[in-house]
């Protein structure tokens, strides 16, 4: 309603003393404000080590008062001890209202509280543990109903239906994109480094997905490939496929027999060092000097 003049308004319309109540700014009781003694030695949860310079005051009503007090608790930087206190009308003998531990201007604080969904990640679910999925997910569609027909049903499961909610458009595309940005898709660090002819899409152990994912991903099914029981991208590769090391069969090479020919042999005379023995000159017996 504002502080404006006027008319009054009508019945129970309270406006214009609320706003000038609210408006008046508490005044500090002096008596509250020296009982600084009285405060600090309200704080008893911890040793008075623990509790620091007295910071300010400041009026919360009508001969209602905090103290702030600094906080020297370990692990609670910036924070501060607040004690409240107060005194009846005509009395000066104060007393304490509550003590509580506040954090300050430039307190060190907790990271806000996010909800169990939003934290979760990959991987997080370990054994025993369950995960409630959300009726209104939006990666899930409604099913269809049971059919009476075994016929109908053999093909119906096959599809999806029968199950009472199966992946909507959006949760089909958002798992195809994690999919293909994270270590299932063609930018993989081990994809990259496979030969470029190396892709999945033409693995003989690839095993295409059945539906809408059927173009774009499939299932590895070599056993000594890294992703083995893995869904991959078409275009993901790794040095296991399955054509990658084939290569032209070895031709045997046929061995020629060695030939000589004596037209472009020359005879060479081969001089004898000082000391040499002739071959025509008898033999000399061992240790001669």
């Amino acid at each position: 309603m504002g502080t404006r003049c006027g008319a009054p308004g009508g019945v129970g319309n309270n406006g214009r003393v609320t706003s000038r109540t609210a408006a008046r700014a508490a005044r500090l009781d002096q008596v509250c404000a020296d009982a600084v003694g009285v405060a600090r030695g309200a704080i008893t949860e911890v040793d008075a080590s623990d509790v620091g310079e007295h910071l300010e005051v400041i009026a919360e009503g009508d001969r209602l008062v905090t103290h702030f007090f600094e906080s020297h608790l370990a692990g609670y930087q910036g924070w501060r001890w607040a004690v409240t206190v107060t005194r009846v009308p005509r009395s000066r003998h104060v007393t304490v209202c509550e003590t509580v531990l506040l954090p300050g201007p430039d307190a060190l604080l907790a990271p806000g509280w996010v909800p169990w969904n939003e934290r979760v990640q990959p991987g997080d679910l370990g054994v025993g543990d369950l995960m409630p999925t959300a009726p209104d997910d939006d990666r899930l569609a409604p099913g269809y109903v049971l059919s009476d027909d075994p016929a109908v049903e053999e093909v119906s499961w096959e599809l999806g239906l029968g199950r009472p909610r199966v992946m909507s458009r959006d949760g089909r595309a958002e798992t195809a994109q994690r999919w293909y940005d994270g270590d299932a898709g063609p930018e993989a660090p081990i994809s990259t480094a496979a030969p470029r002819n190396a892709r999945c899409g033409t693995c003989g152990f690839y095993l295409p997905l059945a539906g809408s994912m059927r173009p774009m991903f499939g299932v590895c099914g070599n056993l000594y490939a890294p992703d083995d029981g893995r869904a991959v991208s078409a275009d993901h590769g790794c040095g296991a496929h399955s054509e990658a090391l084939l290569t032209a069969p070895e031709q045997p090479v046929e061995e020629l027999p060695t030939v000589y020919d004596d037209s472009e042999v020359e005879a060479v005379a081969v001089s004898r060092g000082h000391g040499s023995v002739e071959s025509g000159e008898p033999a000399e017996d061992y240790g001669h000097s």
